[in-house]
């Protein structure tokens, strides 16, 4: 993992409220990123700066076995309009260590990135938590997912 500077980053998509408790964030993900794809809720945010996804992990109510939101959505240059039943948010610029997960997609190879994680004795700040879907993730059987955890 390397320290990265990240400047604010605003995104728009749809939301879910999950822990990872009792393996809910293990349903909800990847429904909502299944809603994300059947709806095509990338075609339907305004405003957005090129095509990466992002998957954003916020409003934590403790550690990261306690309640957060997950969005998964796109990048925008503007949170002025906002379509219904979407969520805009703007990760805060900060320092963040950068994980990258390499892999098939389909095996859980975000996943294993997470559990590196959270067996990790990191000083985390639990303000926001980001995956970038880019163009390395084209390939879904030979991904390369980024991973920025805040840091204090």
């Amino acid at each position: 993992m390397e320290k990265e500077q990240i400047e604010g980053i605003s995104l728009i998509g749809i939301t879910v409220r999950t822990s990872n408790q009792n393996g809910e964030g293990a349903r909800d993900i990847p429904a909502l990123w299944g809603r994300f794809y059947s709806e095509g809720i990338a075609s339907k945010i305004p405003n957005k700066i090129g095509n990466d996804l992002y998957g954003v992990y916020t409003d934590y109510e403790g550690d990261y076995m306690k309640p957060y939101t997950t969005l998964v959505g796109c990048r925008v240059n503007s949170l002025e309009e906002i379509p219904d039943g979407m969520t805009g948010l703007t990760i805060e610029g900060g320092e963040y260590l950068k994980l990258i997960a390499k892999g098939n997609l389909m095996d859980g190879v975000v996943y294993e990135g997470w559990q590196k994680i959270w067996n990790t004795d990191l000083n985390r700040s639990y303000v926001a938590d980001f995956e970038v879907y880019g163009e390395k993730t084209k390939n879904p059987e030979d991904a390369e997912v980024e991973i920025y955890v805040g840091i204090r």
